[in-house]
């Protein structure tokens, strides 16, 4: 991280040392915080009924976007091949290198696991869950899941297990705060392709990012 991550960490060794903490009382300081967080009440929520699946694709396909089903991920690849023919793209595209297990080129697809530069023209992504109240994708940066390859292309295809969509934002950060550990650089929740109005509230897709997003939800293991 060079001299930036240098200068993170001792902006945050400075004020663990300022509010006292340690090794040995940090585990007691974040019991105390998860504590807090359970007692909290939450305010009134929209309803967003039982089949968690038909309201997220439903509000996705709200927000623009655009929805396929597979039975299991090996599936995914050729639902993949299909949309970008059906879209006239190129058959090439890049992938988190958490998928590069994936037969993309069994599907006829030529995908590099990396993140995405400028040039990349598709990109190919997980999901850390997906929310159904507003049909977003919650995606975490990390190593093996650049944040690049869902923001620079132009076209993001994302991949989601159903068994990873939750309710609300509530059970998103709920689910992080249990199952991702430390919070990664950086959380973005996807709603459909970026947009933009102008004063005279004229819609543009894909001002500040994709301007296609295909979601390919993935019923089964």
């Amino acid at each position: 991280m060079g001299d930036m991550g240098d200068s993170r960490d001792d902006i945050l060794g400075r004020m663990r040392r300022r509010l006292g903490r340690t090794a040995e009382n940090a585990t007691a300081g974040r019991a105390a915080i998860d504590a807090v967080l359970a007692r909290r009440a939450q305010g009134p929520r929209p309803d967003v009924g039982q089949d968690l699946l038909a309201r997220f694709i439903a509000r996705a396909e709200t927000a623009a976007s655009t929805v396929d089903t597979v039975a299991c991920l090996a599936e995914a690849p050729a639902a993949v091949a299909r949309y970008l023919d059906a879209q006239k793209l190129p058959r090439a595209a890049v992938a988190w290198p958490e998928l590069a297990g994936l037969d993309w080129a069994g599907a006829g697809l030529d995908v590099g696991c990396r993140a995405a530069t400028g040039e990349d023209l598709t990109g190919i992504t997980g999901v850390f869950c997906a929310v159904a109240e507003t049909g977003s994708l919650m995606v975490l940066s990390g190593p093996e899941t650049p944040a690049s390859t869902s923001l620079l292309p132009e076209t993001h295809i994302a991949l989601v297990p159903a068994s990873r969509i939750v309710a609300g934002m509530e059970e998103a950060w709920q689910l992080i705060r249990h199952a991702a550990g430390e919070l990664p650089r950086a959380v973005n929740f996807i709603s459909g392709p970026s947009r933009t109005g102008d004063i005279e509230q004229t819609l543009v897709l894909g001002a500040h990012g994709p301007y296609r997003v295909h979601i390919v939800v993935v019923s089964g293991q």
